[in-house]
């Protein structure tokens, strides 16, 4: 603890932790707010991290996938343009409070779910991105195994070690476990590591995809036959469908779940600058790049091979020569590392070590996010996958969208962006609510996934959903942002109205914090101001 002169008032620089001034069950040294010294990222590396995530399979596949089903290019490309634009302000709104107070997501959620309920929306996006690492990891592995299947074919005929049911061929397993290690590797060294790592590689990874336009453009014969639109299908019933419906609600939620774990980086950014413009500069622009290099070069397929390919590793097996294979699947998996890494690993690890945190570190919450990841039989997962894909996002959307809405009504619209960072990792303090659970939080996420279940279980073929059913699932991701975040506003004005605070927000250089009282200490008056 330590005393110093802030603007000639003597006060108490807040420091959460010292002199053991915390709960146990809800601090360490992972999820306690990052001191000004170790925020060092810039645009720059938001930039980069952006594109790092953005260029990567599930981007090319997910416009590719719309235009294998009669979509136009511009359509295809539009939704997803549309959709990142959109999705840009909910990260940009959340990132505001990791940059303001340090902190990572489940310890932001304490404020709006509770110290105990940040458990139900950090474990919702935790499970998931499970999924989301054991899918990548297999795309990486699996374009490992093409890279030494070119320099070495028989490795796909290696002795058989597990048996048929698994699915997975001894050269597949091999890769699989190879790709998986170098992740652990990187993530066990820390959050550095992984600034480099995105930094570094994504100018490569740019080159990658414009390497492949380029194929395409000289294999079709120009942009003409590359960029011709075939005729209207029954898959495709207007111009609206690419703008409108479940192609802009997966391009929404395609990044909805970074939507909600954003703190976990922007809690390093230097400013608050710093994080909207790298991410205003790396999302939509890296996402419409890749997205159009997506859907032109599956048009062009039509005229270089006379049939629609949409995946681009089998794409890249049919473009033949050792050499465009190595180089290929090369860029490949370093293009799923810095998205896996970053997209969906530092965020399970943060929520699985926000359940115990004196028992779990970030480091033990990445070995549980990579253990799961292989137990989920990824390989299984992909087979099918456009299906798995917009079946997947969409319905991850009505769970996403829900969180995203509480949060940020919860901070912008009651709160005013004034938190009580020792209150967060405390009990019996502000955000204890009832047990260390927010009911009306948790009220709110019911009501916004409520209207979207029917539709929900029609795509997966449980039900046979009625035609209104699948009109609102289309628009999942908004349907629950917009009814849980006015069910919280309803309800927390209702039930708790001294957590509204009234008057200009308070910012970053008005306001320290006593790490003796843990109170607000207004750098003006010299006076205690607790919201």
């Amino acid at each position: 603890m330590t005393t110093e002169q802030y603007r000639g008032i003597p006060s108490l620089t807040y420091e959460i932790g010292t002199g053991g001034a915390y709960d146990p069950g809800l601090y360490n040294a992972d999820l306690a707010p990052v001191p000004n010294n170790e925020r060092t990222w810039t645009w720059v590396h938001f930039a980069a991290l952006w594109v790092g995530m953005a260029v990567c399979i599930p981007t090319y596949t997910l416009a590719s996938s719309l235009v294998a089903g009669g979509w136009t290019w511009q359509a295809a490309v539009g939704s997803i343009v549309l959709g990142n634009l959109i999705v840009l302000l909910p990260i940009a709104l959340v990132a505001e409070a990791g940059t303001r107070y340090g902190i990572p997501f489940p310890v932001f959620a304490r404020a709006s779910f509770g110290v105990l309920g940040a458990n139900i929306p950090a474990l919702l996006r935790a499970i998931v991105a499970c999924g989301w690492f054991g899918i990548q990891t297999w795309i990486g592995g699996f374009a490992i195994f093409k890279l030494l299947e070119a320099l070495w074919p028989g490795i796909a005929t290696l002795p058989a070690v597990l048996p048929s049911w698994f699915g997975l061929g001894t050269g597949e397993l091999i890769c699989f476990a190879i790709f998986w290690l170098i992740q652990v590797a990187i993530v066990l060294r820390g959050m550095e590591s992984i600034k480099f790592l995105e930094t570094w590689g994504s100018p490569f990874l740019l080159f990658i995809g414009l390497a492949l336009l380029a194929w395409a453009y000289v294999k079709s014969g120009g942009w003409g036959p590359m960029l011709a639109n075939p005729a209207p299908t029954a898959e495709r019933s207007g111009p609206a469908l690419g703008i409108l419906g479940a192609g802009l609600t997966s391009a929404v939620a395609f990044w909805g779940t970074m939507a909600l774990s954003i703190p976990d980086f922007s809690r390093y950014a230097r400013s608050q600058r710093d994080q909207v413009i790298g991410q205003a500069v790396g999302l939509p622009a890296t996402m419409a790049l890749f997205a159009f290099i997506g859907a032109a070069v599956t048009n062009a397929t039509v005229v270089i091979f006379a049939t629609r390919v949409s995946d681009p590793i089998e794409l890249l097996a049919r473009i033949g020569g050792p050499g465009m294979v190595i180089l290929s699947m090369a860029g490949l998996t370093v293009a799923t590392l810095t998205t896996n890494i970053a997209a969906n690993v530092v965020s399970p690890a943060n929520a699985f070590s926000n359940v115990s945190p004196s028992r779990i570190s970030f480091r033990q919450g990445a070995m549980i996010t990579a253990a799961i990841g292989v137990l989920m039989f990824p390989w299984k997962l992909y087979n099918d996958a456009s299906a798995y894909i917009f079946t997947w996002l969409i319905g991850y959307g009505a769970l996403l969208g829900p969180v995203a809405g509480i949060m940020i009504a919860d901070y912008f619209l009651i709160r005013n962006r004034v938190l009580r960072p020792d209150a967060l990792f405390l009990r019996g303090k502000q955000y204890e609510y009832t047990g260390g659970v927010n009911l009306v939080a948790v009220a709110a996420l019911i009501l916004g996934i409520l209207p979207n279940l029917p539709g929900f279980l029609g795509a997966l073929g449980v039900i046979d959903a009625p035609a209104w059913a699948t009109s609102v699932y289309q628009w999942a991701w908004f349907v629950g942002f917009l009814l849980s975040a006015a069910a919280h506003l309803i309800g927390m004005r209702m039930f708790y109205p001294t957590h509204r605070v009234i008057g200009p927000p308070a910012l970053a250089d008005t306001l320290v914090f006593s790490s003796r009282t843990g109170q607000a200490i207004s750098t003006k008056t010299g006076k205690e101001n607790v919201p």
